[in-house]
């Protein structure tokens, strides 16, 4: 199994070969509307974009090393739309400077028969999720809020249970290696919600 962070981002467009910074907290069910108000307050677009995606993780394993994981991610809303493959590559954490986790991010927009291309390549399904939930957008930050679910019976959506009591809270930004001045911002817009979530820096060390 992959350690955390799990990334729980939305199929709203695919970028090739960019570095995701990411802060991560989450918020109690009964404190999701004062976040969702301040979110609104300080956020670019006043009404939120709804988004609801099924996500299988898939892992091949090698003759030595990890497995190496790749993410298929489709739309349960808009069920015509491309698929989309995700690779992220292993968190930068070793810089105490840096505000926010660094990683190389590879997402590309993919056709339907994306799962059974994976599976004839060798790769195996280890988990699958669906995640529903809200995106804000402040200049080049973007803010999920999501709702994890547990896929009952493999592949069938509409069986579904709620992870935890909990909604991830995710603010990331991609951009060009180099940008650390990024983290910076990220840091500065995570200090205007609190107290209502903590967004931090994640170290997946810390939870295997």
């Amino acid at each position: 199994m992959e350690a955390p962070p799990v990334t729980v981002m939305p199929v709203t467009g695919g970028t090739i070969n960019m570095m995701e910074y990411l802060l991560q907290g989450s918020v109690l069910d009964q404190a999701l509307e004062s976040l969702l108000h301040r979110l609104k307050g300080l956020c670019d677009n006043m009404e939120s974009e709804s988004f609801a995606d099924h996500e299988t993780v898939y892992l091949l394993k090698g003759q030595q090393g990890n497995p190496f994981l790749l993410r298929a991610r489709h739309s349960l809303a808009h069920p015509a739309a491309p698929w989309h493959l995700r690779y992220l590559g292993q968190p930068e954490v070793g810089d105490k400077s840096r505000h926010a986790l660094v990683r190389n991010c590879v997402d590309v927009a993919a056709s339907h028969s994306l799962p059974d291309f994976l599976n004839e390549m060798g790769f195996r399904m280890d988990h699958e999720f669906v995640a529903r939930g809200q995106i804000f957008r402040k200049g080049a930050l973007k803010v999920v809020v999501s709702k994890l679910f547990r896929v009952l019976v493999p592949g069938n959506t509409e069986n579904t249970e709620p992870l935890s009591l909990s909604y991830l809270v995710e603010l990331s930004v991609l951009a060009p290696a180099g940008q650390d001045t990024m983290s910076e911002d990220m840091r500065s817009f995570a200090e205007q919600l609190k107290p209502l979530v903590h967004l931090e820096k994640i170290d997946p060390k810390r939870h295997m």
